[in-house]
């Protein structure tokens, strides 16, 4: 079936001005995307031209395409019909404001798809859980016989896959603060996991980060379903401005209706009428966190998949890399990759799906976050605390106060590397005890990102 919108949009590009901001990984596809269009193309990133992916190089040559790079390349933005912003070029920057004043169209080309697409649209926002609560989502749909398309925060850039999307196909998106602000349409089907302080070193304030989320929800219409976690008050506030159904999910007994966790099961719950689904002990992932993450995925898509082939889904499911990912067992000591957890709250959840004692490597970039939270938790489940990265003093503090409230001791290092830190983990780990790679931090002070230093620590792990 023709798509009318998307084959518009095409044949409006011809001459059109058009601007990408930012040559990562998102918007890499765009460039030939749009010069098959013949768009008038002009690149810009932060990057200068020694230090660019070679791809893009590749593409700028190809093309003959026109750039600017370096530091101050977004003074040169004027005059454009059309910008598509990498996420972490938010619109609020001085630059993209004056544009938009002049007439200019502002996006990214997640927001593009989801104007151009006939699909039903899941989205997943949140502080934490997104990845899993989106994999869990697009497994079970696809388990039910959905053709389904996954992206947005994770997975291959979708834009350029949008002419082999129909009615029938579902696309479950993940959604960060940064692909969310300034975002002028919501998905079908909205997911808000939790919301704690994040991405402060970017956002202006927590008030910033906060809307930033809530615009998943803000062009909903009523026919359109929003999820929520009946346990954070944030989110939970977002019900008065959903202008759909609204859904919940919980993490205790506390629903009239929607999914919850009980007596080490979930459960479905319907006008306070309590069905179990599955016993927690059937579920291959462990955690609260995770149990919850099936809950939410759950209540967003109940009415769309068959029961009884999720439930399979939950007893097979591995969970997503760098998630609580088993690396390997040493000496009766068992390792984990948690390098996604980059922020004190994550970690927290990580630590809580253990009940053997704790070696934790922790510490990273600073994003400029509260870690008071983190003491008591590493006091209570931690015997030796290994810190690293900008944020170690932060977390170290935190640590020292919780030890003299709770009157307990953690054996502490400081070291320079992650190697270094792996290598007192080995000396230090007791049989039966877990090494937890879990840096409660972002990864920018030392790796490209929480991939790159996922696998760096699995490489050393696995040379041990």
């Amino acid at each position: 079936m023709k798509n009318i919108k998307l084959e518009e949009f095409n044949k409006s590009l011809k001459d059109k001005n058009v601007a990408i901001l930012g040559l990562g990984v998102s918007n890499l596809p765009l460039i030939d995307y749009l010069y098959k269009y013949e768009a008038n193309i002009c690149l810009f990133d932060d990057k200068e031209y020694e230090k660019l992916d070679s791809n893009v190089v590749e593409k700028i040559e190809k093309y003959n395409l026109k750039y600017y790079l370096g530091e101050n390349s977004l003074s040169n933005l004027s005059g454009f019909d059309l910008i598509f912003r990498s996420p972490s070029i938010l619109p609020n920057r001085k630059e993209l404001e004056k544009e938009a004043k002049r007439g200019c169209i502002i996006t990214t080309e997640i927001e593009m798809l989801m104007k151009l697409i006939p699909s039903k649209i899941i989205g997943i926002t949140g502080s934490d859980g997104k990845t899993t609560t989106t994999t869990l989502i697009y497994e079970c749909l696809k388990a039910s016989g959905y053709n389904v398309f996954v992206g947005g925060n994770i997975g291959t850039p979708l834009f350029t896959k949008a002419s082999e999307m129909n009615e029938d196909d579902i696309v479950v998106l993940e959604l960060s603060s940064f692909q969310l602000m300034g975002m002028e349409v919501s998905p079908n089907i909205s997911v808000i996991t939790n919301i704690t302080p994040n991405h402060l070193n970017i956002h202006t304030d927590m008030g910033e980060y906060v809307l930033s989320k809530r615009r998943i929800i803000d062009s909903q219409n009523n026919s359109d379903i929003c999820v929520l976690n009946y346990n954070d008050e944030i989110v939970k506030n977002f019900s008065k401005y959903a202008k759909g159904e609204v859904r919940y999910f919980s993490r205790f007994d506390n629903i009239s209706n929607g999914f919850c966790i009980k007596d080490n099961a979930i459960y479905r719950v319907i006008d306070s009428k309590y069905n179990k689904v599955i016993d927690t002990k059937d579920i291959l992932l462990r955690g609260i966190h995770n149990y919850e993450n099936i809950c939410t995925c759950l209540s967003a898509i109940i009415d769309l998949i068959d029961i009884d082939k999720a439930i399979e889904v939950f007893k097979t499911f591995k969970g997503v890399e760098h998630r609580l990912e088993f690396v390997r067992e040493i000496n009766g000591v068992k390792w984990y990759n948690d390098s996604v957890s980059s922020s004190p709250t994550r970690t927290i959840a990580g630590l809580n799906s253990y009940d053997e004692s704790i070696v934790l490597i922790v510490g990273g970039y600073d994003k400029h976050i509260d870690y008071d939270v983190i003491g008591k938790p590493i006091v209570e489940k931690v015997s030796t605390l290994i810190l690293m990265g900008d944020t170690k003093d932060k977390i170290y503090n935190a640590t020292v106060k919780a030890e003299e409230k709770l009157n307990k001791k953690v054996d502490k290092y400081i070291v320079s590397s992650l190697k270094e830190a792996v290598d007192v983990a080995l000396s230090k780990a007791k049989e039966k005890e877990v090494v937890l790679f879990s840096p409660a931090s972002a990864s920018f002070d030392m790796f490209k990102n929480f991939a790159d230093r996922g696998e760096q620590f699995k490489d050393l792990v696995m040379k041990l």
